[in-house]
């Protein structure tokens, strides 16, 4: 039996803005944190419009600097369609290369490792097409942005 190879389509690429790490503290696993989203853009092939100010980033950061990304929220295509994302995924690297991320430092992507596997939701017929997509995400850290490049997996 031969199988097909995945291929990745790119869908949209997200610039999602953040409120300030709100830290809650040490967890049963690791520093809890909550970052809130309050907006930003989606742009690409398949999908444009804004990132709604609903929704955050619950991270825990284990003591070896592995952050783990459980983020929540919603997307307004341009024509009105509201759009679900969940998107859960790990963020690492070189100890002095998070340490300048985490004091907002201009980092090269390539330098970290920020990937995402994302779940998105509507009732809207015009994008059902989401609703039984797999995608997966490559991201970068800026000081109060992310950037995510969002891929369907084909």
């Amino acid at each position: 039996m031969v199988l097909p190879v995945p291929k990745l389509e790119l869908v949209t690429d997200l610039t999602v803005a953040l409120d300030p790490i709100r830290a809650m503290g040490q967890g049963r696993a690791g520093e809890r944190r909550i970052i809130p989203i309050v907006g930003g853009t989606m742009s690409g092939p398949k999908l444009q419009g804004k990132i709604l100010a609903v929704g955050a980033d619950w991270q825990t950061v284990f003591a070896d600097g592995l952050a783990e990304l459980d983020t929540r929220y919603a997307l307004e295509t341009h024509d009105g369609a509201t759009i679900e994302i969940i998107n859960y995924g790990y963020r690492h690297g070189p100890k002095a290369v998070i340490e300048a991320i985490a004091r907002g430092e201009e980092v090269s992507p390539d330098s970290y490792y920020m990937r995402t596997h994302a779940r998105l939701e509507t009732g809207d017929d015009r994008y059902a097409w989401v609703n039984r997509t797999l995608f997966v995400g490559v991201g970068a850290r800026k000081e109060q942005t992310v950037l995510m490049r969002l891929y369907a997996l084909m």
